[in-house]
């Protein structure tokens, strides 16, 4: 089992990966429904839809360091402060970002009398997706992917070549 000092660039990154690859799929579904009508009002039409990232909570220094000595043995009393307990129950840190999906309410109307979506005025209810946002979105978080791929596989190379020594 890697320790978990080790084991949290990887778990970051994981988060990381998680959240791009949404990013992908949400701007997919944006994409695939920029023709989608729905009546007005009607709850059953498709919402653009956005991913929300947020940074863990933060937490302060002497309860993330109390967190990490956790696991490291004591020789002598006189290595740890007694005014630092170590506490092998303390809850993990969340590591890595987080997200959400918002749903938005922008819709754009056509005029389309002869759609049977349209209501009595003739224009129809298409959801507002921008095209170039959301392949700008896609090629975004394709890259910020990659720059998580890559830090995994140095994270690897670090821990292999740790081991040769």
């Amino acid at each position: 089992m890697i320790p978990d000092r080790l084991s949290s660039a990887f778990q970051t990154a994981a988060k990381g990966l998680a959240v791009q690859r949404e990013r992908i799929n949400v701007a997919s579904r944006n994409i695939a429904n920029v023709n989608t009508s729905s009546v007005e009002g009607s709850k059953q039409g498709y919402r653009p839809q956005s991913v929300r990232s947020a940074a863990p909570q933060p937490t302060n220094f002497r309860r993330a360091l109390t967190q990490s000595m956790g696991s490291l043995n004591k020789t002598r009393e006189q290595h740890l402060s007694p005014r630092m307990p170590v506490n092998n129950n303390v809850e993990r840190q969340s590591l890595g970002p987080n997200y959400t999906i918002a749903e938005k309410d922008n819709f754009r109307y056509e005029y389309e009398p002869n759609h049977p979506d349209a209501n009595e005025e003739g224009m129809v209810r298409y959801p507002d997706i921008d095209m170039v946002e959301e392949m700008t979105n896609i090629v975004s978080a394709n890259r910020m992917y990659e720059a998580n791929l890559s830090s995994i596989e140095a994270e690897k190379e670090i821990m292999k070549r740790s081991l040769q020594i």
